[in-house]
């Protein structure tokens, strides 16, 4: 608007208007009013740690503050104030299910059973798991992460964000005393048990958020070493405080972790993040990826960056912990996060695939076939 500064505030804001109509900006979806409906065969806001929950929620907040109309299908016991709510019927199409005037559909789960029968509407899916086994995943699929992409045949992938209103300050003057662990302990692939082994290693206590000491199921734990403390489900304001107190992150999975939303919850803290080079985590840390074209190259590769450290050795690890973690910026770790993973400019994304659907054009060419998995044994060497 700078050419219209002369004028005054209203008679510029009507040329404003005007040239974004002469040059066809109108036209785009991204640009226009449209009714979505966001469908998750889950409850919201999530009593527990969900991350798709998570997303679909500040998703669904941002459409609505950038002046789209929405509309939840999840499941019964659901309960939302920026949009209205329908009960997921899960045996019933959702096509029968949706007011007649929704514009696209977005589904934050892989629809299931009798889902997109008869759907008429353009559609698109957030994919959320690593496949275990060969299928066929639907054109209009979005991943997570360019790694994520690349170990499913896909290109197309949308970093989730976070909204920094559900955080907080990050207190960079804190004083932090002990590391921290983050996630659902007990999915595959989470490694709690070396997270707790680099910080016995390192000589810092850990504070292990989001499981309990003794856990039956999937299978029997017991943790009995007095350097981790344990947390279960907090109160967001009580995590937040702790994650407020970490030195680091450590987060040393032994899968391709799809996205890694633990990672930019730390970092947004001022948290850096000591873990291992799979999946989308060099991504994130250290700016890398190992996808090419679309395709799993089979590398691994540590790295160590402004904002953590990765590698596949835990005694690297833990001399990062021991030796670095106080060199590590908390307002440079906290500023990347607002910069890079902000649930604003995941929604903006997000707009510009809508965009492209309901141009009528594919996210892929073609339906994705995920070839069998290769069996790797992801582990970390001492």
């Amino acid at each position: 608007m700078k050419e219209y500064a002369f004028l005054c505030p209203t008679l510029r804001l009507v040329l404003f208007w005007f040239s974004i109509r002469c040059s066809g900006k109108d036209s785009n979806p991204a640009f226009t009013h449209m009714k979505i409906a966001l469908v998750l065969d889950s409850i919201i806001p999530t009593p527990k740690y969900g991350e798709s929950e998570r997303i679909l929620w500040w998703h669904s907040r941002q459409l609505v503050e950038a002046g789209h109309e929405v509309v939840l299908l999840v499941r019964e016991d659901s309960s939302c104030k920026h949009a209205p709510i329908i009960t997921l019927q899960r045996k019933k199409a959702v096509v029968k299910q949706l007011p007649s005037d929704v514009s696209l559909v977005h589904f934050f789960d892989l629809p299931a059973g009798p889902a997109l029968e008869g759907l008429d509407k353009p559609y698109l899916i957030t994919y959320f798991d690593n496949a275990s086994k060969p299928c066929q995943l639907d054109a209009n699929t979005v991943f997570l992460s360019a790694s994520h992409a690349a170990h499913h045949g896909g290109q197309v992938y949308v970093y989730p964000g976070i909204d920094v209103r559900d955080y907080g300050d990050m207190l960079a003057d804190w004083p932090r005393n002990y590391v921290h662990f983050l996630a659902e302990a007990e999915l595959p692939g989470r490694n709690l048990r070396e997270a707790i082994a680099i910080a016995s290693q390192a000589g810092v206590p850990i504070h292990v958020i989001g499981s309990r000491r003794f856990e039956l199921i999937p299978t029997p734990r017991l943790t009995l070493t007095p350097n981790a403390r344990f947390h279960t489900l907090m109160h967001r304001q009580g995590r937040n405080t702790l994650i407020n107190g970490s030195r680091g992150l450590i987060f040393p999975v032994t899968w391709h972790e799809p996205f890694g939303l633990p990672a930019i919850e730390s970092l947004y803290f001022g948290c850096p993040v000591f873990g291992t080079p799979f999946g989308a985590l060099p991504e994130i840390v250290c700016g890398k990826t190992n996808a090419h074209s679309g395709e799993w190259t089979g590398q691994v590769d540590g790295c160590f960056s402004d904002f953590g450290c990765l590698s596949v050795r835990q005694s690297e690890l833990a001399d990062a912990v021991r030796h670095s973690a106080d060199a590590f910026s908390p307002d440079r770790c906290h500023q990347y996060v607002r910069e890079r993973f902000s649930a604003e400019r995941m929604t903006q994304e997000y707009l510009q695939l809508y965009a492209k659907i309901l141009d009528g054009q594919p996210l892929h060419p073609e339906p994705i076939s995920v070839k069998a998995p290769v069996q790797e044994k992801l582990r970390l060497e001492p």
